[in-house]
């Protein structure tokens, strides 16, 4: 029996107190809005277009095709181990709290690595997803007002979008998650517009031959192969973010399910619907150069005007806009949980202040503008530098992928030890764990690599130094001082699970 008028305890709020904490965010979330956040994040429409240009010059029409397939099966078997450690765990700390709980031994020190690792990437996915959508801004605006492309005045919508962004993200998670669940049904009827538009309006189609196989090598370098694994990049920034589904999990309803779910499904439809994508746009494409060296700076919207005339292409940027402020607000809606989580177990400068829970949203607001802030930060750079852009993508799928198989690592050692949820991987778990370990470590050294030759101040890719600069203070913090004290997030001797649970196990 319960007090009068308390509310019944759920099966998620009892499990999560068995992982140590008490439900404080509020759990209004079904399985298909967990899902939806991680989709939004992912968006095809902003990784594949804002990088696309990258694309272009690294590969071409062959990498950008066939990079597509090739980095999607890499990414879901991620995925799948991540989803199958979510299903054990599911709290808003998600892969830092993971790392604790599996690590044999050091287990706060796999904890801070990871977190950080995480916090990085989540940082610098929300750059670049709120960075990409102000290049095509830019690039409408330019062909609607003249406003020009130039790198000052993409900072400034930058700016405008982190904050409209921030100020979203302050209103309460129910607004956030139909706003996410207009994102999915904006970015799949998107694809069918654009797709469908560039198929039937357009005179003239590049020939499969050019789609399939022409390659194409603008960066300096000599070496196919470095260039092509360069190429892989614009697949890879794309496939990020679905470990939202596991943040959100303190605030959806069946969590143990939903959020490995979550992080599946936003992956294999991403998948699916992004390759239609990448081929409606390279087979609509009418002069490679010209579109490359569009004077938008956006080959994409290039690509649009010349297919199906300027009017029409604004229509189409228009949709494109639309699905990466999407991205963006739900970028920000994870991060913020990410940094709430760490933060509640004293693991980031000025804890008390990012766990801070607002009374009336119960949303982490203060998290929400250090996440916004941090953006900001990592974006100023593209105002002096060209490739600046490239190594805030690069920067996000080496924290976020680090963060992702670092937990992965951790469950392998552990063999049949590890206490699996109600979703799991059965047999497979070691082998799908074992690639998406070996996948992370090449993607890590690929990324850090030069990306243009000759190399100079305009053109260095400073991933490396921003990932030193914040490992390293993480590093020497944790020698300093964190070591005496952090102790990884609380995790208490397990309890009997409640028979309801027992049983669906």
């Amino acid at each position: 029996m319960f007090p009068p008028g308390a509310a019944p305890v759920t099966d998620d709020e009892r499990r999560l107190r068995e992982l140590g904490y008490t439900q404080e965010l509020a759990r209004s979330l079904s399985g298909f809005s967990n899902f939806a956040v991680s989709f939004s994040i992912v968006s095809i429409l902003s990784g594949c277009l804002t990088l696309y240009g990258t694309g272009m010059n690294t590969g071409g029409p062959a990498m950008i095709t066939w990079g597509w397939p090739l980095v999607g099966a890499f990414t879901l078997c991620v995925g799948l181990a991540m989803a199958e450690i979510c299903s054990s765990y599911p709290t808003a700390g998600g892969l830092y709290y993971w790392s604790a709980r599996l690590a044999r031994t050091r287990g706060p020190a796999w904890s801070w690595v990871t977190g950080w690792c995480n916090f990085m990437g989540q940082v610098a996915v929300t750059a670049g997803i709120d960075y990409g959508a102000a290049f095509f801004t830019n690039a409408l605006l330019d062909l609607q007002f003249g406003l020009s492309a130039t790198p000052g005045h993409t900072v400034e919508i930058f700016a405008v979008l982190l904050a409209l962004h921030g100020v979203l993200n302050t209103f309460g998670v129910r607004l956030v998650a139909v706003l996410n669940t207009v994102s999915v049904w904006w970015h799949l009827a998107g694809v069918l517009v654009i797709v469908g538009v560039l198929v039937a309006v357009p005179d003239h189609h590049a020939s499969a031959s050019f789609v399939f196989t022409h390659f194409v090598n603008n960066t300096g370098f000599h070496n196919s192969f470095y260039v092509a694994m360069l190429g892989l990049l614009l697949a890879q920034y794309t496939l990020t973010g679905y470990d939202a589904s596991a943040h959100m999990t303190e605030e959806t309803h069946d969590a143990a399910r939903s959020g490995p779910r979550g992080i599946v499904n936003a992956i294999t439809v991403s998948l699916a619907a992004g390759w239609v994508l990448l081929l409606g746009i390279t087979f609509a494409i009418q002069n490679y150069g010209g579109e490359l060296g569009s004077a938008t700076g956006v080959p994409p919207a290039q690509i649009f005007i010349d297919a199906i005339g300027e009017r029409g292409a604004k229509v189409l940027l228009l949709i494109v806009i639309g699905a990466q402020f999407f991205c963006g607000m739900a970028s920000v809606t994870a991060n913020s949980r990410m940094i709430y989580a760490f933060s509640r177990d004293g693991a980031l400068p000025g804890s008390r202040l990012w766990h801070r829970i607002h009374p009336r949203t119960q949303t982490p607001v203060n998290a929400v503008w250090l996440g916004t802030g941090g953006a900001l930060l990592l974006g100023l750079p593209a105002l002096w530098n060209s490739t600046a852009y490239a190594a805030v993508t690069s920067i996000s799928v080496i924290g976020l992928y680090l963060s992702y198989v670092i937990p992965v690592y951790l469950r392998l050692r552990q063999g049949d030890s590890f206490v699996r949820g109600p979703w799991h991987l059965g047999r497979w778990s070691r082998i799908i764990g074992s690639v998406a370990v070996a996948w992370t470590a090449v993607i890590t050294v690929l990324f850090m690599l030069p990306t243009v030759r000759p190399i100079t101040a305009r053109t260095f890719n400073y991933t490396p130094v921003a990932v030193a600069v914040v490992l390293g203070f993480a590093g020497v913090w944790w020698a300093v001082s964190a070591r005496k004290w952090f102790t990884g997030p609380r995790t208490p001797a397990p309890t009997p699970l409640p028979h309801a649970e027992l049983e669906k196990r």
